[in-house]
């Protein structure tokens, strides 16, 4: 049974407890270690090359991993000095295989993920390998191309702000870095250009995702969307600002489990006069009234800026500009906008300028972007808490590796005072008694608020720390890198997908790195002092290493608990890396939103029951146990919303594929295919035409040719007359269509001999990308509307769901039509001249249309001059104002 079948066969039976049974294939790749530990590095690089001569003979990738692996091992050994551990081997496989590696803080999931990465690149169709930012995507793909480079593979990265062309490059490697917003937003980027050769990206193959619970399920609450400016007041955001200012607590109330507010009465009551005073609703009319709908929006997101969101929690204010922090990083989400007027909102709460709102040009969810890939894989170090929902949504497992060296770190038991002063000042104490040991101290906190709070108190007792959070992320590394220096007391808020180390002792590669840079310009000329520097260098770090050791190794606290279990252990992991000692701790008080909104109350009944002083606490695991539970109860919540933003989302992107689709088919069509394709829309939008102007209609005389004939010339640019066809004694519905499909046949084919053939093609299919775009963006626009409000529905006994399903349905069918009709009328009206200069503008991307139409500058109608009435239907009203119908005046043959 080939390797990687073996594999999926045991982790999906029993993971955790199977695992043993990999170590056959880590044997078998150790064995060949001696062989290839003889060979030259030409003949390691030329391994790349005899790897895919044997997949070319039919050989598939499982049956040459063992082989594969073993020459990444090699490679790295000697050009890294990092040997893979054989944890790290099965790593791979895990990884391979299709599945979520779990494995702790500092067991080198980097290095791991070259074993995967290189077997699959192997097939020349690429290697996505996702990153949760900038940093770690361009300092993983320089250290890791290393291994690559001396295997003959290509490495890209992909960055924000890199230009088309470069991009393009990064994504023809076969192995690609990038974050997952990159990834993501260049597919959008892809499906919103005009010509092939703008597209960057290739078609996805596999995709290994670092921090993958964190990219999976934190970030999979906010979908990727690119917006565009719509021309809208936002003047009224400010006044309503003023107006909200005024309102006290008695005036709405606060549910902080659904993060929802509501007003009270004698908030309505305070508004609704506020509003009359302000001439923004008019008088006697109540808050509530259709005709102040959108006033009524303004009030509720303004109200939740006032009262849910936060400065430096929710967001921070910087450079005049509102700017998202992610709640799990702690990150500043620079590009990131609250949707539907709550960013507008937050701006003018904090009186920072107000930006119009936007339109979505195009949008997809993480969920459904990462499902496009035939294979994904994922490392982190927590992800058995989210097991099932990556089961459920990516259909992944997860399995835990285990580490190369036992975990040595102590963990305590949570401590629970009743207030967060005294919980503050047992965490000062604890670190002052670190402090005094020289023991590192990494202290993590919830928000930015906390970690400067938390700051202050220190500055006080003089302690000297460093702090990391949104604000001070350009020193990230840096800071993160020196934390397990003796002494050292380091604030973080949040500490996922951190990647770099805190080494006890401190991090000697990266500060003898910054030491050099300052004090040695010439290094070439200095060999003999550059080494012994480094050697002294070396032996400092040692010794302060030591002396950590001494102290009892990283000590972790946690200010309070997390609302996901999965935050709180990648804090508790960055102590006790690879086998060193350690210690974390968590302090909790009643005062703690998760305690305060989602605790349970027997802690706090507890706490009262026996009595606890001022300054006295309670621990015990039971108080652990209880903590997880309410933790539990949230993941699930949470997970729940999730569910319910991709279900609602899977209906969006059933549409996203279809359209998404036909762009790519557009762009590799020939130019026979795009007049033949073009054709049949002409033929398509007639016989909708007719069919509507039959309608319920029982006789031809009946018919509204008057609509009929508005709708044709506003399509095709001139009037045809109909009604003498209607009343032929052998006229029906099919015949009428072949007329008019003749007509318009021969008005298409003369414009097709102006521009020539290849011409046409050329502007048809470029109006054919543009209107799919506008269309798109419209229809995008239409189901978030739809999606606003379908949940009233529910208080008609109507199942939101299915009536968004059927309504998005209807939409998106009217969305094609529209299509059919603007591609028609785009080219029907498009100037041959300034169609064919057009052709040339090959830069210009949606929503602007990139084809002129003619412009018609029709005669005023005189009744008294029938040379400028144009074209009339025969059942309309005469142009003469005599009363009669058309046919029955001036249309008749009589008059003729």
């Amino acid at each position: 049974m080939p390797i990687i079948r073996l594999a999926k066969k045991i982790l999906k039976k029993t993971p955790n407890v199977e695992i043993k049974n990999l170590q056959k294939t880590v044997h078998n790749i150790n064995a060949m270690e001696a062989k290839l530990e003889m060979l030259s590095n030409d003949q390691l690089y030329n391994k790349t090359s005899e790897f895919r001569e044997l997949l070319s003979k039919g050989m598939t990738i499982d049956d040459i991993l063992e082989s594969a692996f073993a020459v990444v091992r090699e490679v790295s050994k000697r050009k890294m000095n990092m040997r893979h551990f054989d944890v790290q081997i099965i790593g791979g496989i895990v990884l391979h295989s299709g599945t979520i590696a779990e494995m702790k803080t500092g067991e080198g999931k980097t290095l791991v993920a070259t074993l995967s990465a290189y077997l699959n690149a192997l097939t020349g169709n690429g290697v996505h390998v996702v990153t949760v930012n900038d940093y770690l995507t361009k300092r993983d793909s320089d250290w890791m191309s290393t291994i690559y480079n001396a295997l003959g593979m290509s490495v890209g990265c992909v960055l924000s702000n890199m230009a088309p062309d470069v991009r393009k490059h990064a994504y023809n490697a076969d192995i690609t870095y990038g974050t997952n917003n990159e990834f993501g937003f260049d597919y959008l980027r892809d499906n919103m250009c005009l010509e092939k050769n703008m597209l960057v990206q290739r078609p996805f193959n596999y995709a290994i995702i670092d921090e993958v619970d964190s990219i999976l399920i934190d970030e999979a609450r906010t979908p990727l969307i690119i917006s565009d400016m719509v021309d809208n007041d936002i003047s009224a955001y400010p006044k309503i600002n003023k107006i909200i200012k005024k309102l006290d607590s008695s005036n709405y109330t606060i549910d902080e489990k659904d993060r929802s507010v509501f007003l009270t009465d004698s908030g309505i009551a305070k508004i609704e006069k506020n509003l009359y005073e302000a001439n923004i609703i008019k008088a006697n009319t109540e808050l509530y009234s259709v005709d102040n709908f959108d006033t009524v929006h303004l009030i509720n997101q303004s109200l939740k800026a006032h009262s849910l969101f936060e400065c430096n929690k929710d967001y921070i204010v910087k450079n005049g500009k509102i700017i998202i922090i992610d709640e799990f990083t702690g990150r500043m989400m620079d590009g990131r906008r609250y949707s539907d007027g709550l960013h507008q909102a937050i701006e003018a709460k904090e009186g920072v300028q107000v930006l119009k709102e936007s339109q979505t040009l195009a949008s997809i969810t993480f969920q459904n972007y990462f499902r496009m890939y035939p294979k994904i894989s994922g490392m982190t170090a927590t992800a058995v808490t989210e097991e099932d929902e990556l089961k459920n949504i990516y259909n992944l497992s997860v399995v835990s590796i285990p580490t190369n060296v036992p975990v040595k770190r102590f963990d305590h038991n949570d401590v629970v005072y009743k207030t967060e002063i005294e919980k503050y000042d047992a965490i000062l104490e604890l670190i002052k008694e670190c402090h005094a040991k020289k023991q590192p101290v990494l202290v993590g906190t919830v928000s930015i608020e906390k970690s400067e709070y938390l700051s202050k108190i220190l500055k006080k007792t003089k302690l000297t720390h460093q702090v990391l959070n949104a604000k001070y992320h350009e020193k990230e590394a840096n800071i993160i890198a020196q934390a397990g220096c003796p002494s050292a007391i380091t604030i973080a808020t949040n500490m996922a997908g951190r990647g770099t180390d805190i080494k006890l002792g401190g991090n000697v590669d990266m500060a003898f790195a910054e030491y050099i840079k300052k004090d040695f310009q010439n290094l070439e000329s200095q060999d003999e002092i550059y080494n012994k520097e480094k050697e002294k260098f070396y032996e400092k770090f040692q010794k302060q290493k030591n002396k950590v050791l001494e102290a009892g190794g990283l000590f972790v606290i946690g200010t309070e608990r997390h609302e996901s279990r999965r935050i709180d252990n990648q804090l508790r992991g960055r102590s006790g890396r690879q086998g060193d000692i350690g210690a974390s701790k968590f302090f909790i008080s009643l005062e703690d939103d998760l305690m305060r909104i989602f605790g349970s109350d027997k802690i706090g009944g507890l706490l009262t029951k026996i009595g606890l002083k001022h300054g006295e606490a309670i621990q015990h695991p039971w108080i652990n146990k209880t903590m997880q539970k309410a933790q539990k109860k949230i993941e699930m919540r949470n997970y729940e919303i999730r569910k319910n933003i991709m279900k609602f989302d899977d209906i969006i992107n059933e549409q996203r594929r279809v359209v998404f689709k036909q762009r790519i088919q557009l762009m590799n069509a020939s130019d026979d295919d795009i007049l033949e394709s073009f054709e049949a829309i002409r033929e398509q939008v007639n016989e909708a035409m007719i069919n509507k102007l039959a309608g319920s209609a029982k006789y031809p005389e009946d018919w509204d040719t008057n609509s009929f004939d508005a709708h044709f010339n506003m399509l095709y640019g001139f009037r045809i007359d109909i009604n003498p066809w209607i009343m032929e004694d052998n006229s029906s519905n099919a015949k009428i269509l072949k007329q008019i499909n003749e007509i318009t046949m021969a008005h298409f084919a003369k414009k097709i001999q102006i521009y020539g053939k290849k011409n046409a093609a050329t502007i048809q299919k470029r109006i054919w990308l543009v209107v799919i775009g506008k269309s798109w963006a419209e229809n995008l626009a239409n189901l978030d509307s739809l999606r606003s409000g379908i949940h009233l529905r529910a208080m008609g006994n109507k199942d939101p769901f299915i009536e968004y399903s059927k309504e998005a349905f209807e939409a998106f069918n009217a969305c094609l039509a529209k299509i059919d009709e603007s591609c028609i009328m785009g080219f029907s009206r498009v100037d041959v001249e300034d169609g064919i200069k057009d052709i040339a503008n090959q830069n210009t991307t949606p929503p602007v249309l990139l084809v002129s139409r003619k412009k018609h500058n029709p005669v005023e109608s005189n009744p008294l001059k029938p040379s400028t009435w144009g074209v009339v239907s025969r059942n309309a009203a005469c142009p003469c104002k005599s009363g009669k119908k058309y046919k029955n005046c001036h249309g008749s043959p009589k008059k003729s």
